[in-house]
């Protein structure tokens, strides 16, 4: 039984410099099934960070196919692709990208607010998964008023919020100090078994790594198995 959620089949990137083509990515094949956790690492400068763009639909493959639950990505049209990103997609980055302007509640809320889904279910499904991160004191706090580590588990709330099938991290705990980064760390993992919620991880930390159900390592534009 084949139960992907997340696949490429022979992606490459390639970029201009203003001089020359540069191959990033090259012949890239990665499928995650349900639930599973991949770890990704590699060099500064490998090609991390562009894979994942591409899995997210954020950026377009040169050559090759992004499967999501069944579908080809890249060849929808753009507001398609949008759904698609919205239901099935949740992102963490290292720097998080929350909106400061608005409270934790409405940073974690807005995926379901995009979709158009009624505000009492805004409410409380994000006030749950903030109570699960352990910020249910801070629903109204806005994010001058939090620490580096309850951001980036208000980032952890936002991309889970909408149960999507893969959340796509990016470095989570890159910015954190070490005593944070383990603690954020320990709880993403713990919400990722219970949501059972597949991840694709970029790291470049080892320990990180080593965490995750299978580790793939992106070494001259190629991701192989470690």
């Amino acid at each position: 039984m084949n139960n992907s959620i997340l696949a490429c089949h022979d992606v490459a990137k390639t970029y201009n410099d203003g001089v020359a083509n540069v191959d990033v990515l090259k012949e890239v094949n990665l499928t995650v099934n349900a639930a599973e956790m991949v770890a990704i690492v590699g060099t500064s400068g490998s090609g991390k960070s562009t894979l994942l763009h591409l899995l997210g639909g954020l950026d377009h493959p040169t050559q090759g196919q992004i499967i999501l639950n069944g579908k080809d990505l890249h060849a929808l049209p753009e507001v398609e692709k949008c759904y698609l990103r919205n239901h099935y997609l949740g992102f963490i980055y290292q720097f998080h990208h929350l909106l400061p302007e608005f409270s934790a509640l409405e940073n974690v809320g807005m995926p379901l607010l995009i979709r158009g889904e009624l505000p009492s279910k805004i409410r409380e499904k994000a006030s749950h998964l903030l109570d699960q991160v352990g910020l249910s004191h801070r629903l109204h706090h806005r994010l001058g008023q939090l620490s580096g580590g309850e951001r980036q588990r208000v980032a952890i709330a936002r991309a889970l919020v909408s149960d999507p099938l893969c959340v796509l991290a990016d470095e989570p705990t890159g910015n954190l100090d070490p005593h944070n980064a383990e603690r954020v760390l320990k709880l993403f993992f713990d919400l990722q078994k219970a949501c059972k919620t597949s991840v694709v991880m970029v790291t470049h930390d080892p320990n990180i790594a080593r965490q995750a159900q299978r580790t793939m390592k992106i070494e001259q534009g190629r991701l192989v198995p470690l």
